[in-house]
C-alpha cells in the first residue's frame, strides 16, 4: 500500500540506494540536496525552540561535525543560523580533524566562516577542556549519517559520553539519525542523546525502532522531495501533512449538514465524566454534520448547557453511575442514524456497562471508534463492522488477551492505532503508518479522549476508509499539539487548548505542500 500521504521509511541500504539513483554521484546535485538540508534543519530548529522560548539572539551553538555530507548538512544548517541570528556564535569540533573533511564538506566549512566572520571558531574536545566552561543553548549532531557502521573510535565515543552527560544545553538535535546509531536493536556503544532528529530526506529504519527511543528523542521528517515521482514501496511508512489535504479545500455551496456524516459517541459516568466531553467537543471540531452523545442521564442538563451543538440523550444508569442494560432501545431505535460511532470515553468497568458495550458492538452495522474502556478482548472482536482500536501500549496488552493480535488483523476490517512517542497505524496488510507530530505536551490525561473524538468525527464523514481517519486524526492532533506546545510551551497548558490549534494546524498543512 503506498497512498501519497505518506513516504516510506527505508533500511540505511535502501536508503543508500536511492540517493545514488537520484544523484548518481553528480556533486551538483548532492550539494543542492545539502543545501536544503541545511535550510530545513535550521527552520525545523528555530520552530522548535519556541517550545522552550525561542532560540536566543544570542545564541551559542556547538557543532558536532564529521568529514562527510551529514557534517556538511549541519555546518550549513549553522550556516542558515547565524544568518538569521547575527548576534549568535559557533563552535565546531571536527571529529575526524578538519583536514579529513570531503570536498563538500569543506566547501559547506568555508562557506560557514565566509557567512559569520568572527562568529565561528573550531573547539578541541578534550578531558578538562576549555568547552567544559561553556554552555551552549543548541548542540547539532553531524558527526555520523546513515552510513556509520560500528565500531565506534574511542575519540569520538569518549566526546559522546562527555555531552551526553552535560546539563548546560538546552537542546540537542541531531541531523539525519544520532551519531552512533545503527540498524542493530542493541547497540554497546555510545549514541547522541537527542531531543529532536531531523531525518533528512528518508527516514530511515532506526529513527522509528523503539529500542532507540531513548536516543532519537522526538522525529522529525523533513521532506527534500526524494519521492516525487519515485514510487518505493515500505512496510513501514511515515505520514506527511499531504493526508490532511482533503479537510482544507472548499465545501460545496449547497452541502447540508447531513452530506458530512452523524456520529454518535457513547460513554461517559458518573466517576469519569469529563472524557466523554472531551470526545464530543473533539468531534464537533472534525467537520462532521451531526453528533449525538449517549450519556448518563445524570450528566444532561450540564452537558446540553455546555455543548448545544450536540444532541444529548440520557442514557438509564446503574446504581454505580454508568450505563445500565435498560438504556439499550435508545441506541437501537436510533442507529440506523449513525455513519459512526466512538464507544469508550469515561465508559468505566462496570459488568453491566460492558455488556452494553459488548452487545452494541455485536450489533453496530456502522464501522467503531472503540477507545479507553471499550478495549477489551471479547468488545473488540464482537460484530463484524469497521473499526478502529485507539490503545496505549497498556491498553493493547490488555485487549490481546494473552494472544498476538493476528485474528484481529487477519479480516482487515480493523485499523489499530498504538499511541506513543512515536503513534503507529496498521491495518493487516503489513504495512504501519508512523506519525511523527505530536509529543510531552499530549503527556496528560485526555489527550486520548481528544483524538478518539476527532478520529469518530473523520470517520463518519468516510466511513469506508477506517485507515485514513485514523491517519488523518493522528496527524491532525499530533499537529495541534505540536502549535500549542510552540505557542504556550510544554507545561503549563490544558489538554483541551489542543481544539484551539486544530484550525492553524490545517492551515500550516496546506502551506507545506
Amino acid at each position: 500500500m503506498n497512498p501519497a500521504w505518506s513516504d516510506p521509511v527505508l533500511s540505511c541500504a535502501d536508503a543508500k540506494a536511492l540517493e545514488a539513483r537520484l544523484f548518481g554521484g553528480d556533486e551538483d546535485k548532492e550539494w543542492a540536496a545539502m543545501q536544503g538540508a541545511g535550510t530545513a534543519v535550521a527552520a525545523t530548529v528555530v520552530r522548535d525552540f519556541r517550545e522552550i522560548g525561542g532560540f536566543p539572539a544570542t545564541g551559542r551553538v556547538l557543532v558536532l561535525a564529521g568529514k562527510g555530507h551529514n557534517g556538511g548538512d549541519a555546518l550549513l544548517a549553522t550556516q542558515a543560523l547565524l544568518e538569521q541570528f547575527p548576534a549568535a556564535r559557533a563552535q565546531v569540533w571536527f571529529a575526524a580533524g578538519e583536514r579529513a573533511l570531503r570536498p563538500l564538506a569543506w566547501r559547506a566549512w568555508r562557506d560557514l566562516q565566509h557567512a559569520a566572520v568572527g562568529r565561528v571558531a573550531k573547539i578541541a574536545l578534550r578531558k578538562n577542556g576549555a568547552e567544559d566552561r561553556s554552555a551552549w543553548d543548541l548542540c547539532l549532531d553531524g558527526i555520523f549519517g546513515y552510513q556509520f557502521h560500528p565500531p565506534l573510535d574511542e575519540a569520538t565515543a569518549d566526546a559522546l559520553r562527555r555531552i551526553n552527560a552535560r546539563s548546560d544545553i538546552r537542546l540537542r538535535a541531531a541531523v539525519d539519525l544520532p551519531s552512533g546509531l545503527c540498524e542493530m536493536d542493541r547497540i554497546e556503544h555510545p549514541v547522541f542523546r537527542a531531543d529532536f532528529t531531523y531525518a533528512t530526506g528518508v527516514v530511515k529504519r532506526p529513527a522509528v525502532n523503539p529500542a532507540h527511543a531513548a536516543s532519537v528523542g522526538r522525529l522529525r521528517y523533513l521532506d527534500l522531495g526524494f519521492f516525487t515521482g519515485e514510487a518505493v514501496e515500505a512496510k513501514a511508512r511515515i505520514l506527511t501533512a499531504r493526508v490532511l489535504a482533503p479537510l482544507q479545500g472548499l465545501r460545496a455551496p449547497e452541502s447540508d449538514k447531513r452530506a458530512f456524516g452523524h456520529l454518535f459517541v457513547v460513554g461517559g459516568s458518573r466517576n469519569l465524566p469529563g472524557s466523554v466531553l472531551m470526545a464530543v467537543r473533539a468531534a464537533l471540531r472534525s467537520g462532521v454534520g451531526l453528533v449525538t452523545a449517549f450519556v448518563p442521564e445524570s450528566l444532561v442538563p450540564a452537558y446540553a448547557a455546555r455543548v448545544p451543538e450536540a444532541m444529548w440523550v440520557g442514557w438509564p444508569e446503574t446504581p454505580g453511575g454508568g450505563l445500565a442494560l435498560e438504556g439499550g432501545h435508545l441506541l437501537r431505535e436510533r442507529l440506523g442514524r449513525a455513519t459512526a460511532v466512538v464507544l469508550g470515553p469515561g465508559l468505566g468497568q462496570e459488568a453491566e456497562t460492558l455488556a452494553v458495550a459488548a452487545d452494541m458492538v455485536a450489533n453496530s452495522p456502522a464501522p467503531l471508534v472503540l477507545d479507553a474502556d471499550a478495549l477489551r478482548p471479547d468488545i473488540v472482536r464482537a460484530g463484524g463492522a469497521l473499526r478502529v482500536l485507539t490503545p496505549h501500549q497498556g491498553e493493547f496488552t490488555r485487549m490481546l488477551g494473552g494472544g498476538d493480535g493476528a485474528d484481529l488483523l487477519r479480516a482487515g476490517r480493523t485499523v489499530v492505532v498504538l499511541k506513543g512517542r512515536i503513534t503507529s497505524i496498521t491495518r493487516g496488510e503489513g504495512v504501519t503508518f508512523h506519525s511523527p507530530f505530536g509529543g510531552p505536551v499530549l503527556a496528560r490525561g485526555g489527550s486520548g479522549d481528544l483524538l478518539a473524538g476527532l478520529i469518530g468525527g473523520l470517520l463518519a464523514q468516510a466511513p469506508g476508509d477506517p485507515l485514513a481517519a485514523a491517519c488523518r486524526g493522528v496527524v491532525w492532533h499530533g499537529r495541534a499539539a505540536d502549535r500549542l506546545a510552540q505557542e504556550c510551551g510544554q507545561t503549563a497548558v490544558e489538554v483541551t487548548q489542543l481544539l484551539d490549534y486544530l484550525p492553524a494546524a490545517l492551515r500550516d498543512a496546506a502551506d507545506e505542500h
